[in-house]
């Protein structure tokens, strides 16, 4: 099992899940409105060999919710703090949905930080036209990890919500674990996400301001492709094969969330690229 840790910097406090019980390291990154605890199949199943790092982001999870700065700089400055913290130079990066972007970003500024380069359903890759800011109020309603957010009346009113996004629709344990470890008790007796307003607001303006990739990479990199996610179409996947000049491309069961839906091929997947990579 994983140990619950903090690492604090000075403008934030960093939670994060580890499993140490090897020395190759390899972070975790989740996708929006989701906490660590979604890699926890991932992380159980590769401990032996690696050592594991999966944090809360910012305005995540149990890590500090500030009220601005939500950007890429700032979440990327989180992670190699973090690093330099563990005394890593170099990891293994998994990503998924909005930080696969964040990982593209970091990969083409600071490449020595990145060993190798796992997307999972990677989203928003490109810079998106302002005037799509005026969609964002309905994103907010119609977005799977978004509709999760409450407000809710009660614990159980969340709960009956949560059991209809597809994350959550067979409500394993796993599922189950993810979706408590995600939500709490506000101060006025309602229930909601712990992702905050502010984090999802500023994320949103980020991903809409900033371009993903802007020159080609040779980082090791590997696509993994749900059957039922969001990337199907060839002109999606356009953007990674025409940058990522080592990109591996494979298509596993699920939907965009496979570590919840399909953990154990998702895990053979990415164990598998690992294993060359580190071997």
């Amino acid at each position: 099992m994983p140990l619950r840790q903090n690492f604090f910097k000075s403008d934030i406090q960093l939670s994060y899940l580890e499993w140490h019980q090897s020395q190759e390291p390899v972070l975790l990154l989740h996708g929006l409105a989701d906490n660590a605890l979604v890699w926890s199949s991932l992380g159980d199943y590769l401990a032996a060999d690696y050592h594991i790092v999966a944090p809360d982001m910012r305005g995540h999870g149990e890590s500090s919710k500030p009220e601005k700065d939500y950007s890429f700089a700032s979440a990327i400055a989180d992670l190699e703090a973090l690093m330099d913290y563990l005394g890593w130079s170099s990891a293994h990066v998994v990503s998924h949905s909005w930080t696969g972007k964040l990982a593209a970003i970091w990969a083409r500024q600071n490449p020595k930080r990145l060993r190798s380069l796992i997307l999972v359903d990677p989203i928003f890759i490109w810079k998106m036209p302002i005037f799509l800011k005026l969609t964002f109020p309905i994103l907010y309603r119609v977005l799977p990890f978004l509709k999760g957010m409450g407000p809710f009346t009660s614990y159980e009113a969340a709960e009956q919500q949560a059991r209809q996004l597809s994350q959550y629709q067979e409500w394993t344990p796993l599922q189950q674990q993810v979706f408590q470890a995600g939500i709490e008790e506000k101060s006025d007796g309602s229930w909601g996400s712990k992702f905050t307003v502010a984090a999802r607001d500023e994320i949103f303006e980020e991903v809409m301001r900033v371009p993903g990739f802007t020159i080609p990479l040779d980082i090791p990199a590997l696509f993994i492709q749900p059957e039922k996610g969001v990337n199907r179409q060839d002109w999606q996947l356009q953007p990674y094969k025409t940058h990522l000049k080592n990109l591996r491309l494979c298509q596993v069961p699920g939907n965009h969330w496979p570590f919840l839906t399909c953990p154990e091929s998702f895990n053979r997947t990415v164990a598998a690229f690992l294993a060359k990579e580190y071997r």
